[in-house]
């Protein structure tokens, strides 16, 4: 009797008779009719939109972590304004009930098949498949790194293991140079390695030793900011405060031991500079998620290849993406993520009743560049690099109201609306704002 249960579940979802020996016919049990890959900000948020418009029972998660971070929240931890416990929360408690959780790392994509391999050897079929998977974080591309965090006076706001090593820097700091990189790649959220900066020097400020200190903030870029309307005010601020902004600087080896950091400069190969410091952030560089970059789904260069209208493949129409493992031309920020979760519902909604998809996304992205503990500058802006504003109001100054809304209104809205697929983004409420304006 259990024999033919199992042969009549095998034959309702597919799978062959010859496959009957698994137990409990698990090969029937691994397909999905939505499979999304990666648990974190994007992942968990079109889980949720994916588990209303399918049923959670046609939706599965492949995640391998316990616990999701509310990483923008970092840059405030590493300057001590809010503590590490307040930045997570467990991954069993922001999953969609109801939906299949996989606890497993995504090891192999295959789109050919509708095939996914997990590190544990398993295997699970899809219908449609939602990428999420983010960015890789490589340390150990900067010589000397990661094992140099294991020395007082460095830290970095982009993990979850070196994150309170800032803090604990910034407070240890006695007099010399703190110095903030930032690496010749693609980074997550590219206003967050000048926000520790401004921080630093707003607790020096506080604590009575910033004239002791010199604040120096090392860029591979040949900009302050990519867009000219928010890098003018930040070049005041730098200005005004006495901080020391060095263009196309890439950091490529710490000494830790010795304390000191080696950059080179890109402008002139082979001419490097050794500065000593008393606090060094480091931002590490980056790259595309190894599995997609190993897949067919990847663009030349790993990223995975959407369109950056409808965040459909380019190749493979039952395939989509989001976030930051993706190729989008917009900056990898959760303000992004949270925009993208809009236009791909409507997406998916369109090509599961064989429709064109209809709604284009604009790269609206968000970078609140922290420029004290109680004042933002609200950077918005599009695919264009031009303001997409959502008040009515300049945006482009540091504002009190802004540094709150970073602070505590955009981790409510993160955890409560993002997380549970009701929050994608402000432009709804741009429109309304901006009534009767042009």
């Amino acid at each position: 009797m259990a024999a033919l249960r199992r042969l009549r579940q095998c034959a309702s979802t597919g799978v062959g008779v010859s496959h009957l020996h698994t137990s409990s016919c698990a090969l029937a049990k691994q397909h999905y009719k939505m499979l999304v890959l990666g648990g974190g900000t994007g992942g968990i948020a079109m889980s949720a939109r994916m588990k209303r418009m399918l049923g959670a029972e046609n939706v599965a998660v492949v995640e391998s972590n316990e616990m999701h971070y509310y990483q923008p929240i970092w840059t405030l931890v590493g300057a001590g304004a809010k503590t590490l416990t307040s930045s997570g929360r467990s991954t069993a408690s922001v999953m969609p009930s109801g939906v299949k959780w996989v606890k497993s790392k995504v090891q192999e994509i295959n789109p050919d098949t509708n095939t996914v391999r997990t590190d544990d050897g398993n295997e699970i079929s899809y219908e449609y498949l939602i990428v999420a998977l983010g960015l890789q974080i490589h340390f150990e591309k900067i010589k000397g790194l990661p094992e140099g965090f294991e020395h007082p006076k460095i830290g970095s706001n982009y993990s979850i293991e070196t994150v309170q090593k800032t803090w604990k820097a910034l407070q240890d700091f006695k007099e010399g140079n703190a110095v903030f990189s930032f690496p010749n790649t693609l980074v997550k959220c590219a206003g967050a390695p000048q926000k520790i900066m401004y921080l630093t020097d707003a607790y020096l400020r506080k604590t009575g030793k910033r004239d002791k200190a010199k604040v120096i903030y090392n860029t591979s870029l040949p900009v302050i900011f990519g867009i000219k309307k928010y890098a003018d005010v930040l070049w005041e601020i730098v200005k005004q405060r006495d901080l020391q902004v060095n263009l196309r600087q890439n950091l490529i080896e710490v000494r830790a031991d010795k304390r000191e950091a080696v950059f080179e400069n890109l402008d002139k190969p082979g001419e490097t500079k050794v500065l000593e410091y008393e606090m060094l952030h480091v931002t590490p560089p980056m790259g595309p998620n190894l599995v997609v970059k190993g897949s067919r789904l990847a663009d030349e260069v790993g990223w995975l290849d959407v369109n950056k209208d409808h965040l459909q493949h380019n190749r493979y129409p039952n395939v989509f993406g989001i976030g930051d493992c993706t190729n989008l031309p917009t900056s990898k920020t959760g303000a992004a993520v949270a925009a993208q979760t809009a236009i791909l519902n409507r997406t998916i909604s369109k090509v599961l009743k064989n429709e064109k998809p209809d709604r284009k996304y604009d790269g609206y992205t968000s970078c609140p560049l922290v420029t004290s503990y109680n004042t933002v500058v609200l950077a918005e802006f599009d695919y264009n690099g031009q303001p997409l504003e959502t008040f009515p109001i300049n945006q482009a100054k540091e504002r009190r109201l802004m540094y709150y809304m970073k602070a505590d209104v955009m981790p409510h809205l993160y955890w409560h609306g993002l997380l549970r697929g009701l929050w994608g983004g402000p432009g709804p409420y741009r429109k309304l704002l901006h009534l009767g304006m042009k």
